[in-house]
């Protein structure tokens, strides 16, 4: 799953598992000495989604103006940001594409009876199997596009729903960015088979802020073969 001579600490490199890939780089362990700080932040993160999933349609712009505001905050202020002390010092906020009601769309999950599994490897933070529990299928700018789905095995578990597009690797990160993450309490919200596509809220991974991290990143069989103009952007123009 990894390569087979791995680089050294000062370098980069994405190891390819055959369907989802993991930038990985110098890791530094969660410190067990401030568990607390991480539950707040994941309080912190499941409560800006609450918000987001209570919002009416008319105020989701309103919505995501708060999200930004909120993810900025957290990124600059709060200890498990994943940015480090330096990167803080100098943080003006994060660049996003500008709003659009379009790019937010209803999608239908289709579950997949015999999903395959993947392990992997996560360095200092140990392994995770992420086992494809179905597909997300939706039209949006008028084109059909599909998107596995993945449960995050382990107690409790979570869905995870990462995605490429034609805009990786120039405007956007080039490991992709994240829809659902509901273990770290990213949750669009889902009602029975219906599932909120919006890309206007979708993110970078930790790894795209700083190398430290370690993170599953999108596989091939979820590029999506247009650029999403949406969402959050890797560097502001």
């Amino acid at each position: 799953m990894r390569q087979a001579a791995p680089p050294a600490a000062s370098e980069a490199y994405l190891a390819d598992t055959g369907r989802v890939l993991v930038y990985v780089k110098l890791v530094f362990k969660f410190d067990l000495k401030d568990p607390l700080s991480l539950v707040d932040w994941r309080r912190c993160v499941a409560e800006i989604y609450a918000d987001i999933r209570r919002a009416p349609s008319a105020s989701l712009e309103i919505a995501w103006q708060d999200w930004r505001a909120a993810r900025n905050d957290l990124l600059k202020n709060h200890p498990q940001s994943p940015l480090d002390f330096d990167q803080r010092s100098v943080f003006r906020g994060l660049p996003y594409y500008a709003y659009d009601p379009d790019w937010r769309v209803t999608g239908t999950f289709e579950i997949e009876a015999t999903g395959v599994s993947n392990e992997i490897d996560l360095g200092a933070d140990g392994r995770i199997q992420l086992t494809r529990v179905g597909s997300v299928r939706f039209i949006i700018k008028q084109i059909e596009a599909a998107l596995s789905a993945f449960w995050i095995e382990g107690y409790g578990g979570g869905l995870f729903l990462p995605f490429r597009d034609m805009t990786n690797g120039e405007a956007t990160f080039g490991g992709g960015r994240y829809l659902y993450d509901t273990i770290k309490g990213a949750d669009l919200g889902v009602n029975g088979a219906e599932v909120n596509v919006d890309f206007n809220f979708s993110y970078n991974p930790s790894c795209a802020y700083n190398p430290r991290w370690i993170c599953p990143l999108s596989p091939a069989e979820n590029t999506l073969a247009f650029a999403v103009t949406a969402g959050e952007r890797y560097r502001a123009d």
